[in-house]
């Protein structure tokens, strides 16, 4: 028996097929049950031609089979096999598909689609067996053959024993090394783990001897083990039964089975496409956020599938970043592949069925915040700080997709609303949506900055997470409504009588607030009379860009960024605490000194800044005690 070389530059390209294309050995299972489902898919397609010809589905089948002793894995397929010229054209020739020229031949006619188009998922092979035999009789011949090859050096082409039509490829699997252990393509629960995450959802069984243990009969407490035959793979898919079929049951046992997470869905979303593209998929919007969720090990992405075949464990093009909370899959028939069928390429199916994709999960969550306000609630609690960094990232280019689905907590209602809410509720002489940032609500509803807000029967929105004031900066106005401090220089409030008398002070008591400016340095950037503060002494307000909070949070960063917002000390002058500093002014420069390093520092405890001296600050206390 010659032995007869490849039909191209033979040794190159199949080590290119075996190290390069694929990125792991177990694909190789993956790429030989698709090739096999192809060939009984070829007698599918014949049949709806061929009269003479019945095509009962139950005859139809695939079988892994392991012989440890001798170290080969056998896979058989109960398909359309091969003639001699077949196996020399398909297998003699790397990357010719016989799967796509027979796809071309019958791609009128209706029926199941053909998974293998490349031609190169036989030799994956190679990865795990130094050598491979495929034994092919093919339907209405008579005669069986077997192509036998051990790599790049060639392969022979022999007759050969089959009673049956269909294919059997049998595996000599590789002995093990140092790094790699091949024994695990051997152990038939690691086969079955493989064919449940790559070709579960193949149309036909697939089959495998199973080992068990049983109780032993006429024996108390005593097993034995056995074999028996078992499909391994689902079969029919979930996301292509009807929604009418389902129950929620099913739904949450399928969140389960593929361990999307260890807790309840909140919701799932059951989509079928047959528009520009067909696509099917099943969404679910977790209930709580999984450990390592705002980590960068964390990795976004739902499992692709091509015609029920996993393509991706992990497609990330599939969900932008602020909803890669969202687990689930998609099947298309319509995707471009790679030659390996592992990566995509990025082409119109893909960005269609995101951005497909994209408006459906708002318009779950949109829904769910309308009708269901506690399990909306329930997933913000979870997955609102991504919602925030969504509207702030990439220069605020997703707001409008984004801010209709935020919640704050609100000072009058006294739980979460909507932006939506906030501006319905505004009376007509409200210029801006007030908001106060702090690190807790309890902590801002004593806020001094706030009271001439409330005093007006305004409403505040309380911001509690370190993203809140970065995000709503980015989305500048809702319905025309801009965002307002209560702790900026200019709260756009109309002057009352007591503001009038507060102008007035300020012209009267110019120099002794420039005396304690100059005593503070550049610590502040000035001092002044406030035109909010009704109860409290003092407090901190910020001019320009960057608030006090924000400075905390950016200060709080990693790489420690040294951004300082523009502070001003506001005086109550309405408080007995100005008389003392007038008087000080007048009499005791020392003591006007120390009050001013007093309300200063008082002023940073409020904001929850710290105190930069704080030993300095105790002995000034100490010092108006004695």
């Amino acid at each position: 028996m010659e032995k007869q070389q490849f039909k191209a530059e033979s040794k190159r390209l199949l080590e290119m097929m075996i190290n390069s294309i694929y990125t792991q050995r177990e694909i190789f299972l993956r790429e030989l049950i698709s090739n096999a489902s192809d060939a009984i898919d070829k007698i599918y397609y014949k049949a709806l031609t061929d009269d003479q010809l019945v095509f009962n589905k139950e005859s139809y089948y695939i079988k892994v089979t392991v012989d440890k002793a001798n170290r080969t894995l056998t896979l058989s397929d109960t398909g359309i096999g091969m003639t001699q010229e077949e196996l020399e054209n398909n297998l003699g020739v790397i990357a010719k598909s016989g799967s796509l020229a027979f796809k071309k031949e019958n791609e009128a006619k209706d029926g199941h689609n053909i998974i293998g188009q490349f031609g190169v998922g036989f030799y994956s092979a190679f990865m795990v067996a130094d050598k491979v035999e495929v034994i092919s009789r093919a339907l209405g011949a008579d005669e069986a053959f077997k192509w036998e090859s051990e790599g790049a050096d060639g392969y022979t082409i022999s007759t050969a024993d089959k009673g049956t039509v269909g294919t059997d490829i049998i595996m000599t699997i590789k002995p093990n090394t140092e790094d790699d252990n091949y024994d695990e393509f051997l152990e038939e629960y690691r086969l079955r783990a493989i064919i449940k995450k790559y070709s579960d959802f193949i149309r036909y069984p697939i089959k495998m001897d199973m080992k068990g243990q049983r109780p032993k009969e006429g024996s108390e407490g005593e097993f034995e083990e056995y074999q028996e035959e078992q499909t391994v793979n689902s079969m029919v898919p979930i996301w292509r039964k009807n929604k009418s079929e389902l129950t929620q049951e099913d739904y949450d046992n399928f969140y389960f089975e593929k361990r999307y997470g260890f807790d309840k869905p909140l919701k799932h979303l059951h989509i079928s496409a047959d528009g520009a593209v067909v696509y099917n998929a099943i969404l679910f919007i977790p209930e709580n956020t999984p450990f390592d969720y705002y980590t960068k090990e964390f990795e976004k992405g739902l499992e692709l599938y091509s015609n029920g075949v996993l393509i991706m464990d992990k497609c990330g093009d599939l969900l932008p970043d602020y909803f890669g909370f969202v687990k689930g899959m998609v099947d298309s028939e319509d995707l471009s592949l790679n030659i390996s069928r592992e990566l995509l390429q990025h082409d119109r199916q893909l960005q269609l069925i995101a951005k497909n994709i994209k408006n459906k999960i708002k318009s779950t969550l949109q829904s769910l915040l309308k009708d269901e306000r506690e399990k909306y609630e329930s997933f913000y609690t979870s997955f609102g700080r991504q919602l925030k960094f969504g509207v702030y990232n990439d220069y605020g280019a997703n707001k409008d997709t984004l801010q209709d689905l935020l919640l704050f907590y609100s000072s009058k209602e006294k739980k979460q609303v909507t932006l939506d809410e906030y501006v319905s509720r505004m009376p007509e002489d409200q210029k801006f949506i007030y908001y106060a940032s702090g690190e807790s609500i309890d902590r801002l509803e004593k806020l001094p900055q706030a009271e001439i807000v409330t005093d007006k029967g305004y409403e505040l929105l309380y911001f509690t997470d370190d993203i809140d004031e970065f995000a709503i900066k980015m989305i500048n106005t809702y319905k025309d409504k801009s965002f307002k401090n209560v702790s900026s220089g200019d709260l756009g409030i109309e002057a009352d009588e007591a503001d009038k008398q507060t102008e007035e002070e300020v012209n009267e008591n110019k120099d002794l607030f420039t005396s304690m400016k100059e005593f503070l340095g550049d610590k502040v950037t000035g001092v002044k009379a406030s035109k909010r503060l009704k109860s409290h002494p003092v407090c901190l307000s910020s001019e320009g860009e960057v608030t006090i909070e924000m400075e905390k949070v950016l200060k709080a960063m990693p790489n420690g960024q040294d951004v300082k917002a523009d502070k001003v000390l506001e005086i109550n002058v309405n408080h007995d605490v100005f008389k003392a500093l007038k008087d000080a002014y007048a009499s005791d420069k020392t003591k006007l000194n120390l009050y001013t390093n007093l309300l200063y520092n008082q002023a940073l405890l409020i904001e929850g800044l710290t105190v930069q001296d704080p030993v300095e600050f105790t002995n000034d206390i100490c010092k108006i005690m004695v």
